[in-house]
């Protein structure tokens, strides 16, 4: 069982109406400030995670991670949206650095549920064309993978800051997928080869909870509702 004294870690995803994205966009712009008691945050634009460029954006979906003391709302983005889902998430396992820090203290702990994959990368510009060569085969491999039950793209540019969230029936799909998949296990060797990344961070999180509509999160239809 997770230590109840750790942080929070909780991803919020907002669907806002056509006629609100101005007002999103805004508050892209100037949210700068910290709720009080959020260790990190990082807000996100999102898309389908095809190809990770500006084609990509889904300028009516819009989401947050948080790690922090104590549960956290953000009541401007719930006033603008139309639909809202939250996850409670428990960090298995991290590594790499997200604004040279790694936010989440793992557990370690074997989770017999949903699982949720965080990844996020700061591309090098020298290297971001080849980087984009090897996304439509991965997305292609990742859209039709056993277990997944949601996918989108994150990132905080439009370019250059690529990133995924997707949930899993179970952490052995998503091993499965990982590494016997054949792009994306190429894709995974690579990675050191081609250089890619400035920065990169790949998390491994049990979904504790789901709450709101899950449709916003790209949940597919007739896929299993396992996370409770």
């Amino acid at each position: 069982m997770a230590d109840e004294r750790a942080p929070l870690v909780t991803l919020h995803v907002w669907r806002v109406p056509r006629r609100a994205v101005g007002s999103a966009l805004l508050r892209m712009a100037v949210t700068r400030r910290r709720p009080a008691g959020v260790r990190f945050g990082k807000l996100l634009g999102t898309g389908a995670g095809e190809s990770f460029g500006p084609g990509d954006a889904d300028l009516t979906r819009w989401a947050v991670i948080t790690v922090s003391d104590s549960p956290v709302r953000f009541p401007a983005w719930d006033r603008i949206a139309e639909s809202h889902a939250r996850l409670d998430l428990e960090p298995l396992t991290s590594r790499g650095t997200w604004s040279g820090r790694n936010p989440f203290q793992p557990t370690g702990r074997h989770h017999d549920g949903p699982v949720l994959a965080l990844t996020r990368a700061r591309l090098r510009p020298t290297r971001a064309l080849r980087f984009w060569r090897a996304v439509p085969a991965v997305a292609r491999e990742v859209s039709a993978a056993p277990g997944l039950l949601a996918r989108f793209g994150i990132g905080e540019a439009p370019i250059g800051w690529p990133g995924t969230v997707s949930v899993w029936r179970g952490a052995a799909d998503l091993t499965a997928f990982a590494y016997r998949q054949p792009e994306h296990r190429a894709a995974i060797a690579r990675t050191p080869v081609d250089r890619w990344y400035a920065e990169e961070l790949f998390a491994r999180l049990a979904v504790r909870g789901i709450s709101g509509d899950r449709s916003v999160l790209g949940w597919a239809e007739g896929r299993e509702h396992t996370a409770r």
